[in-house]
This record gives C-alpha cells, structure tokens and sequence, in this order.
C-alpha cells in the first residue's frame, strides 16, 4: 500500500458530513462541516539513475460501499446535540491507515466532540480557522485537488491514525455540541450532505431525526434542500425526520425553525446579491398549533368521482377506499357531497349533507356500491358539483374535488368551453382540487381547472396507488384555521411607497391549515426595515396580524442564495402555466430560457442547454425552446404530456425544487416529458451528450463502476469504451451558491457570462495550484473557493471580472 498522503477522491475520499461520501473535485454548494480520511505522508525515495525530479504517480483508488448514515440530533435552546453514525466497508485488498478530518461548522460553534470507531475512542485535536488553513491548502497542494478549498476558512477536528481492514465493516460515531446560528429571527441548523452524491455506489440508507424543543411554541419549520416529515408533539416539541433509501443525498441539511405564542407567525429571509437589481424574499407563515381537542373551522366538500368504464378495476377500487378515506376523516358539523360522473352525473343526495355519524354511514354504503361504466361526461360532473356550493349559506372554507382518468367523452368535449363551465359555475369560488389518473386524463384541462379555482393538483402514475395522492391533499386541507389571507408589505421609512414588491408567488388569497405553512416568495426592488400585515376570515369574522421584517440592501455573501432559486423556481412554473394555458408568448419563452439557464432548472423545453455542444448565449436558443415548447406542450393526454403538468405542478409550490432534487433524478423527471421520438428524451431532436466529452470525474466515477461490473444505474465497459453513453443534465450542469455552471467542451462555463461580458473583457488566467491560485483564495476566502472545486478548467466570473482556471502543463 502507497504511503503517501492524500484525498480519497472519487472511490476513496469519506466525507463525514457526508459521511465519508466519496468526493469528487466539485461540490455543489459550501460545506460547512465535512471530514474526510487520509493517509501518512512519506516522500518516496527516487532511483540513482534519475537525475531530474518527477511528480509521484497518483495513488490507487480504494474501493468502499456506505451502507448506513444516520443523524440524530436534540434542538434545545439553540444548542444542538448530535449523534452521527455510519457503517460503511472498505472493499479493497488491504488495509487502509487512515486519519479523521471534521472541518468545523465555524469557530466556537463546537465545545465538545467525541470520535468511535466499533466503539473505541481515537484521540484528537481541535485546531482554530488559522492552523487548519494550513492543513487544508497542504492536502490540496499535495494532492493537485481542488475540492477542499471550500473547507478554507473553517477551523478543524484531527484525529490520529487508526486502521480499517480489507473487507472487514465498521461503524464511525462522532458526537458533538453545536451552538446554532439565527438570523431574521429563524434558528438554522445545517449538516453537510451534498458530496455523497459523487460516491461510486449509492449510499444504502440516510436517514435524519431531529427534535426541537423550544421554551415556547414552535412554529415555522422549513427546509429548502428537503421534503421532511415533521410531527408535533405537544406545542413546544416538533420532530423532524427523512429517510433516502439506496440513493445518495445530493443537497446539504438545512433545518429552520422559530418560535412564538401568537396566533400567526411569519418570519422573512431575503437575498440580494447584487443592490442595483431587484431582491429576494422568502416569507415563512405558520398559525398557531391547534389542540386535539379543538375544533378547527368547519368546511364543505364536493367530491366528484370518475366512475366512466375506463375506471374499472383496479382503478374504481382504490377510488372507493380513496373516497371513503375521506368522508372517515370529516368533522362533525362539516357538510359534504358525493357525485358520480359517467354518462350523466348523479349525486349521493340532491342537497349538502351535514356530517354526522348517520350521513357518514349513510355515504359509506353508498360508495361501497359504486361500480364503472360509460363514458366521462365532466360538463354535468363541474355543474351538478358547483351547484351544491349555492345551497350552502354558511362561512365554511369549501373546496371541490375532482377525479378523473380521461378525457371528455359525453356532451361537451372540448377544453376551454369546459373550464368556462367551471368559471361560470363556481360562483361562490370554492377553491378546487384535481386528481389525474393515469396517462390518458387530459392534464391541461385539469390544470385549466385548479388554475382558475386557485387550487392544487396532483397527479397519479399507473403504478401509485391513488388512496395516497387524496391522503396526501385532503390532509392539506382537513383542519383549516384561516380562509382567504392576503399579505401586505410596507417599508418603515417609506409607508406610503407602494408596489416595491413584484412577482410573488403564490398570488392571489390562500387558506392556512392546522399544522401547514405558507411560503411565500417574490422580489423587491427597495429595501429596509418592513411591516407585514396578513388579513383574512376566521369563519365570518375579519382579522388582520402585524408582523415585523427586513430586506437587506445587499447580501455580505451567498448564504441565502437557495432564496433567489427557489423563486426562480415559482416563476418558471408560472411562465410554463401562462404558456401551457395561454399559448406562445415570446417574451415569456425568452423569459424561461433565461431563467433556465441562470438557475440551472430543467425544463423540457430548455434542457438541450445542458448539452456540451450548445453555447449558453447562441441567438437559436429561443428559436430551439420555442420549437420544443409547440412540439410538446400539445400534447395533453400521454405519458408526455402527464410528465409536463405534473413537473409544472412542483415548480409552481407542490413541492421545493431542491427537494425533488435530492429524492429523485430530478433531470430524468424533466426530459421524461419530451415527446418519446427525440433523442436522449431531450426534445427538438437534439443530439445526445456524448460521455467520451465527459468531466473527468464523472468518466472516472462511471468507470470505476462499470469496471467492476455495476450495471445498475450505470453504464457498461463496453458503452464507455464506445464513447457513444449519453450524459445527463446532472453531469454537465452543476449549481454552487446561487450560480450555474455548465459542462461546455472541455470545460466548465459559468452561466452569468452574457455576451456582453464575453466581448468586453480579457478573462485573467490562473493556473491550478499555483502560487498566483492561492493568493486569489486568501483574498477572497470561502465565497471564491466554493467556485474552484473543479478537476476541469473552469471560466468564472466573480464581482464582475472574468477569470479562467487552467489545469497545470
């Protein structure tokens, strides 16, 4: 075994905030807190006969599987103590001697830290942010890798060496207290977890836990990198938990949270990167929790069941538990409806029922009898449903449920006449929720539908069960606490200037659930200290909430960049809304693509972007978008077009754009909407990436792995040696801090270069790892470092001036 040091990249590197995850020379946002193993140096001694110096050749990689991460941690009172463990086996011949490093999250954040391995205690040593500098810039000298540079500037905990045999497991504990951080009133609690997507094996199991326990009331908790599931026991204790099962976790843990006694709160963070354009904002809004032996506002319910032939089966069986599921969960006092809707609509009772434990079981044993046949008459389903909202004289939230599995077939058929009827019926704006089954329901009339009713959709594949997407949506809407509230923004200094806040979305009114939150996003053009007054109904009565906020005039670094994504985000879901329901606007698909591109959001119809060979600013693109926009967007009633309106439906607030990322192959989500004859699944005809132009470390992490005969999810020796393997977007696209960076050629091009820039400025050329590279990250610390974490070269801009990172001759 070679005894020099180094970084076990790709097959070798254990990230421990990650957990060991293998990283590679890229990481796609700062890392706080992540560690990794090395080994003892010891300068190889040259042969006689070599008179001139010659670099040492690179260590072989070793082989290792994660087979478990799991985080535990208690919140209480800002301090957070947590409990990682991980087992993982070291898959290659020999042993490995190794060391533990755990960047710190900032100085003094840690006052105690304990690392076993199987249960024996290794010492260590904590060193401060100058000492470990030091440390950090002499692996990364050593080792020609760029990837630790992101740690610079954070202090470190060293162990000393222990072994791990060859082919033997072992499980790594460290436990450590973390004083949390708060800003903006919201306490942030952050692990690392972005590298281990570059792990050359998916990591079996990642699993997280936190609870929080405040003094008071906890509100607001949000992520914006995962979808949690977040449970309340009591008013003061909240516990979060995740769990990715064979997938490696391809976002950072981030975890926020407050606490209050009022009767709504509402916190902002903002993000403003450059002062001379518009903002950011983020506005999280949570009511106050309602005890079980409460009664939350009573509502009314429309459902409308599909029961055409094409429902039979399977299909009209899970429909019935589906509905059933729901009339269980009714309130007392709440009013209901069942409707049929094959040939011609027919209605459980011609009036609203009041809930009661005999109109429960009454509607029980009528759903047991329901059976499929006919056609889908869904102009009678939107009139008979509609027209049972105007019996109900009382203040209840109501909401209109609808699902189908096809297209019109009975009376009127077509589309936009059909979401007329649904404008001109719902007269008292019940706010209206879909369900789309299977590949042949026509997506876009649905959309039409939850569109103009200010509502939500969601929509079922052939293979999920349908029980759970009404589970999921009717526990959004089971406990409303507030109907119709708005949000108002006003500057401190300024009240009486109006309209510096723009494209906030969601728009319009909402409701708020027991146990849900609002999160708003939108842009502003001034900033300052800012009153936020929420108004709506709880019942027929009027109230009005004041909340105190702040938008800064310009952000000291890029800590709060997910902010200014996630917006982007929104807006192009409601770009693809406009378009899809509106038709072709330039000005919109101009809009798009420029947003696609800055943000690195896949559409399919901007994903080509994400190919090597096309230039992020060629005047074609919009000609390109445009023509993939006409060729798919048509599509309504395939596996295409379900594809589109159901990614439309998580960019529009269904669920965070980062979440989706990390618990799916969020690219493979998008291009999967393309229409099935164009090549790569990436619409318009355009080619597909070739591997053979591959990062190398995305060539040496795939190849690593063909070589040693993992098929699954990769590709084969023989594909690699062809050249011929087609990449996807997440391979030649990479999102750091609130910029893009696209694989072009041989090298990767940061996507806020305009043409402009590209023509006006000589790029300033800096060589890897030279002294001039070292100077640039010593001046500019973290913020520039995160941006250098590339094997490959790489052109940046950075406050305005252009650089490019060469590799060394």
């Amino acid at each position: 075994m070679r005894n020099n040091i180094f970084t076990c990249r790709l097959q070798s590197l254990f990230v421990f905030a990650c957990l060991f995850a293998a990283l590679l020379a890229f990481c796609p946002r700062p890392a706080h807190a992540q560690g990794f193993l090395i080994e003892p140096y010891h300068p190889r001694p040259l042969p006689r006969w070599i008179v001139r110096p010659i670099p040492s050749p690179a260590p072989e990689p070793i082989p290792y599987k994660i087979e478990s991460i799991e985080i535990d941690a208690t919140i209480n009172n800002s301090v957070a103590k947590v409990d990682v463990s991980q087992t993982f086996k070291n898959e290659g011949s020999s042993t490995i001697e190794t060391s533990f490093v755990f960047p710190l999250p900032y100085d003094g954040a840690i006052d105690s830290m304990t690392l076993l391995v199987n249960g024996k205690e290794y010492p260590a040593k904590l060193l401060d942010a100058k000492e470990a500098r030091e440390t950090y810039e002499s692996i990364v000298r050593k080792n020609k890798d760029p990837a630790l540079l992101e740690w610079i500037g954070s202090g470190m905990f060293q162990t000393s060496v222990f072994p791990i045999p060859a082919g033997e497991s072992r499980t790594v504990s460290i436990s450590y207290s973390q004083i949390l951080r708060t800003s903006s009133g919201l306490t942030e609690f952050l692990f690392p977890l972005g590298c281990a997507k570059y792990t050359t094996k998916p990591v079996g199991k990642t699993a997280f836990n936190v609870t929080i326990v405040g003094d008071s009331e906890i509100k607001n908790v949000y992520s914006p990198t995962y979808d949690l599931k977040i449970e309340r026991n009591g008013h003061n204790v909240a516990k979060v938990s995740y769990t990715l099962e064979n997938k490696s976790p391809v976002n950072d843990f981030r975890l926020f949270y407050d606490q209050s006694s009022d009767d709504l709160t509402a916190k902002v963070q903002s993000y403003r990167p450059n002062e001379s354009n518009d903002g950011y904002f983020l506005l999280l809004a949570s009511p106050k929790i309602v005890k079980e032996d409460s009664q939350p506002l009573p509502k009314t319910i429309v459902f409308a069941l599909d029961v055409s032939g094409s429902m039979s089966g399977e299909k009209i069986a899970q429909a019935r538990d589906s509905l059933k599921f729901v009339l269980e969960r009714l309130r007392d006092g709440d009013k209901f409806a069942i409707v049929l809707f094959s040939n011609e609509a027919t209605s459980f009772k011609p009036e609203l029922q009041v809930c009661s434990a005999d109109s429960r079981a009454d509607a029980l044993a009528f759903v047991s009898s329901v059976r499929a046949r006919g056609g889908t008459n869904i102009e009678d389903a939107l009139k008979t449903s509609l027209a049972m909202f105007e019996k109900d004289d009382s203040s209840n939230p109501k909401y209109f449920l609808l699902l189908s599995d096809g297209e019109p077939t009975v009376k009127e058929c077509n589309e936009m006449k059909l979401a007329q009827i649904a404008r001109e019926n719902n007269k008292l704006y019940a706010r209206v929720c879909t369900f789309g089954v299977g590949y042949d329901v026509n997506s876009r009339l649905l959309d039409r539908f939850i569109s103009d009713g200010r509502g939500r959709g969601e929509y079922v594949k052939p293979d999920e069960k349908i029980e759970d997407a009404v589970s999921k949506l009717y526990g959004h809407i089971e406990a409303p606490i507030f109907s119709n509230v708005s949000f108002e923004f006003a500057l401190k200094n300024e009240p009486d200037k109006k309209y510096f806040t723009n494209l906030v979305y969601p728009s319009g009114t909402m409701d708020v659930f027991a146990g849900e939150q609002i999160v708003l996003v939108g842009r502003y053009s001034a900033s300052g200290e800012i009153k936020i007054t929420a108004k709506g109904k709880i019942g027929d009565k009027d109230v009005q909430f004041e909340f105190d906020g702040s938008l800064v005039d310009k952000s000291a670094d890029s800590s709060y960049a997910y902010v200014e994504r996630l917006w982007a985000a929104r807006r192009v879901g409601e770009i693809i809304d406009q378009l899809d329901l509106n038709g072709m606007n330039q000005e919109l698909m101009d809009e798009l693509l420029k947003l696609a591109k800055e943000h690195g959001i896949l559409t399919p119809y901007t994903s080509f972007l994400a190919d090597d060979t096309v230039e992020l600013n060629a005047a074609s693109n919009a000609e390109v978008a445009a023509s993939n926009f006409d060729t798919m967007a048509s599509q309504t009633s395939n596996m295409s077009g379900f594809a589109q309106r159901s990614l439309k439906q998580d960019f529009r607030g269904r669920k965070n754009l980062d979440a989706s990322l990390a618990e799916s192959d969020y690219d493979a989500v998008a291009l999967s909407a393309a229409p099935m004859g164009s090549v790569g699944g990436m619409g318009g005809g355009m080619r597909a990436n070739s591997f053979a132009s591959a990062p190398a470390s995305v060539m040496s992490r795939r190849s690593s792995a063909a070589m040693k005969g993992e098929t699954s999810g990769v590709l084969s020796e023989e594909a690699l040696e062809g050249g011929d393997a087609r990449l996807s977007p997440a391979e030649t696209m990479r999102n750091i801090a609130g910029k893009t960076f696209y694989f072009k050629e041989g090298r990767w091009i940061d996507a806020s270069i305009d043409e402009k820039m590209e023509k006006s400025q000589k790029p300033i050329v800096i060589v890897q790892f030279s002294d001039e590279y070292f100077e640039l990250v010593a001046k500019n610390g973290q913020e520039l470092a995160q941006y250098l974490a590339f094997t490959e070269p790489v052109t940046l801009n950075f406050d305005g001036r252009l650089y490019n990172i060469e590799p060394e001759k």
